[in-house]
């Protein structure tokens, strides 16, 4: 059994490592939309469940005509799984260059055709993971017979441990080997196990014992269940839809706290898989005693999931690790004790029966986060979503008659129903003394849609944009220049201009002054909408016909787009370490960016601070993507302007750089002006030009930025290695 146990561990690890790396790829060609993020997860949940199905109904149909071991058959499925590591980056290639060639502009058909191309892709591989199960559960049926009762929880154990391994190895195999780098680690560890299954299928006690029990291996294990046990399968549904649903309520609650960075997600679901492998431990243990569960449990479950409200109060001052632990750790716990303990109930130990019943667990993870995110959280707050979560728990807890098993409520003592009760009032008590994250915004407005919430607080110049709760931009003559300084740079007057990252409004209102067609990129639908109370111009401006704002992922849209523009400028969300930001500074979007430039076009990327290797990734970046590439530091730590293009940049002063200004652009520029006049505002700048050799030479072994690169999101090992340097690059003429 020791075996087993480790083949799972492993497992779980690469199955995490794969959806993790598989997400970053599809995100990179299929654009970075929380519709499309849906799609991925969901597609590698339902490969799961159908593998889980249907591997557990062919052994039930086919199981007494197969004659080849059931370590052999899981031998194959892993070493299919390790294909899977290598084919599926050329799949979704394959994909990106058909839609390309296709040249689909309506954002439903691409969504369309890009959810069928990775459901092709994702799906059947993703079976052979789901498959792994039913057919473990089989060779231990054939050879553990004493073990195979709760063979399910045994195995799940092992993968919940792997995949927890997995929620961090890979941050560590991608920022050393990148992600085609890390998938073939995968691929190896897949080539390992199906090399150990098929040596332990030859190893003489095996054999015997395979040989021993062949006759009565293959035939199926009929468990009788009583009618009433189906209730079991609707409560693997609801923790499925419960566990997914809330992960996506967690991740706006505790951003606040952790961040935006890939170690905070990764806080997040190394916390739970952990703590799922716990609630798994205590449930073995617990059921070798064959004892009942009482109500207690479900109405606990249901307290469980209002615990983040109390964890994520402002009000108090725990740290983040504990905010997290006291947020996660007690529901995560009960779901790996309840989910074994229902597929264990309701399987026996027989794998059709496991598959069907894991199918179902799954069907309500796919479920989960398309209720919560696209119903639920565009309606509500997060403090009410996981109100509704819990209530079912609540209910099934303090209703004896609801039960996964028949005669469990007439079993269950008088105390422990009134501690049921009492634990049901407290879980209402706890909803109404703890506070969310915005009422600590006396002045404040709130939206909210599917992809984040939205907050806008403050007054005056002080006034602050957060997204789930993480300052995007302020109100700044930085932002303006991100505007003027490329449009000022062209040696004609220019006809349009695009910015990608809307923020407050501020680069895109200082693009309209200067008279041309204007087109805002954003991904956040509701962060437009706040643009009036940044402004008081700002919904006069979206009225203008040389307006033009389109909710969509930045880099989808420059790739559908056939439009060229004079100017474009970047300014991706802060901090530079934000997860998925990398795909804003790499060359691939460079590529795509030059397509979309007039030959005589300038790129204005936005860079706000970074260590010196962040430095150096997007200065080799653009200087590799682009012929000229000039550098202006903003401040001694305020981050940098590029401008790039495949044209010269002329070298103009100051007063030539304002001759190509109009009035109302000038104008907007000395609104939150650092100088007293509009040179000296430009003097600045010219002032303090960086070569970009010397930002490359502050980390010569950093490579450049790429979307297989993403070296500032990556940064662990650096950070610890790191040796003592300069603070900042000193600015030269």
């Amino acid at each position: 059994m020791g075996w087993f146990f480790l083949f799972f561990f492993v497992s779980g690890l690469c199955s995490i490592l794969y959806e993790i790396v598989w997400l970053r790829l599809s995100m990179a060609q299929f654009g970075v939309t929380s519709a499309l993020v849906s799609i991925v997860l969901s597609m590698f949940m339902a490969g799961l469940g159908l593998g889980s199905w249907g591997s557990g109904r062919l052994i039930r149909k086919y199981g007494e005509q197969v004659r080849i071991p059931a370590l052999r058959v899981y031998a194959l499925i892993e070493l299919l799984i390790g294909v899977s590591a290598i084919l599926v980056p050329h799949q979704l290639l394959w994909g990106r260059a058909i839609l390309e060639h296709a040249g689909l502009s309506s954002s439903g058909a691409y969504y369309l055709f890009s959810g069928g191309w990775i459901a092709l892709t994702l799906v059947p591989w993703c079976a052979c993971m789901g498959a792994t199960i039913p057919v473990a559960m089989l060779a231990i049926r054939n050879n553990f017979q004493g073990e195979s009762q709760k063979s399910f929880s045994f195995l799940y154990l092992a993968n919940v441990v792997g995949a927890a391994a997995g929620s961090v190895a890979p941050l560590v195999l991608i920022e050393l080997y990148g992600f085609h780098g890390t998938l073939r680690i995968g691929a190896a560890l897949n080539a390992v196990l199906a090399a150990s299954a098929i040596g332990l299928s030859l190893w003489p006690s095996a054999t015997k014992t395979v040989a021993a029990t062949s006759a009565s291996a293959v035939a199926p294990i009929i468990v009788q269940q009583p009618a009433r046990d189906r209730r079991a399968l609707v409560l693997l549904f609801a923790t499925g839809l419960t566990s997914m649903g809330l992960e996506l309520v967690w991740i706006r609650q505790f951003t606040p706290y952790l961040g935006t960075m890939v170690y905070a997600f990764a806080s997040i679901l190394g916390l739970y898989l952990t703590s799922t492998f716990i609630g798994s431990q205590i449930y073995r243990k617990w059921s070798r005693n064959q004892k009942q569960e009482g109500q207690l449990l479900w109405v606990l479950i249901g307290l469980f999931v209002l615990l983040p409200l109390l964890a994520v109060d402002p009000r108090s001052q725990l740290s983040a690790l504990l905010r997290l632990t006291l947020g996660i750790v007690p529901f995560s716990a009960a779901l790996g004790f309840v989910t074994p303990m229902l597929v264990d109930r309701w399987s026996g130990g027989d794998p059709d029966r496991a598959g069907s019943a894991y199918a179902v667990n799954v069907a309500g993870c796919i479920l989960g986060p398309l209720v919560s995110g696209f119903l639920l959280l565009p309606l509500m707050s997060e403090r009410w979503v996981s109100c509704l979560f819990a209530l079912p728990w609540l209910i099934i807890g303090i209703y004896p008659g609801w039960s996964s098993e028949p005669d469990s409520a007439k079993q269950q003592p008088v105390p422990q129903s009134r501690v049921s009760y009492f634990v049901a009032l407290a879980a209402g008590v706890l909803v109404f003394v703890s506070q969310g994250y915005e009422d600590q915004f006396g002045h404040r407005e709130v939206l909210r849609d599917n992809t984040a919430t939205i907050i806008a607080t403050g007054e005056g110049m002080n006034k602050r944009l957060l997204v789930n709760g993480v300052g995007i931009t302020s109100l700044t003559p930085i932002t303006k220049m991100m505007a003027h300084l490329p449009l000022a740079f062209l040696d004609h007057p220019p006809q349009n201009a695009l910015t990608v990252c809307f923020g407050m409004g501020t680069t895109y209102r200082s693009l309209l002054s200067w008279g041309i067609p204007s087109t805002a990129v954003e991904l956040v639908p509701s962060v437009p909408r706040m643009f009036g109370y940044y402004h008081p111009d700002g919904p006069q401006m979206l009225q203008s016909p040389l307006s033009h704002v389109v909710i969509d992922d930045g880099r989808r849209y420059l790739e559908r787009s056939s439009e060229q523009f004079d100017v474009i400028t970047i300014d991706p969300p802060p901090p530079v370490q934000a997860a998925g930001s990398s795909m804003l500074y790499s060359k691939e979007f460079y590529s795509i960016i030059k397509r979309r430039l007039r030959p005589d076009g300038i790129l204005q990327q936005w860079l706000p601070t970074g260590d010196m290797a962040v430095r150096a990734a997007v200065a080799r970046a653009l200087n590799e993507s682009f012929p000229y590439v000039r550098v202006f530091q903003y401040g001694p730590n305020w981050g940098f302007h590029f401008l790039a293009s495949s044209h010269p940049m002329p070298n103009f002063t100051s007063e030539e750089l304002l001759q190509h200004m109009p009035p109302t652009a000038i104008q907007d520029m000395m609104e939150w002006r650092y100088e007293p006049t509009p040179v000296l505002e430009f003097t600045y700048l010219l002032q303090r030009e960086t070569p970009v050799d010397r930002l490359i030479a502050g980390d010569p072994s950093a490579p450049a930025m790429q979307d297989d690169r993403p070296v500032n999101e990556y940064f662990l090992l650096r950070k610890f290695m790191a040796k003592p340097g300069p603070a900042s690059v000193v600015a030269t003429r």
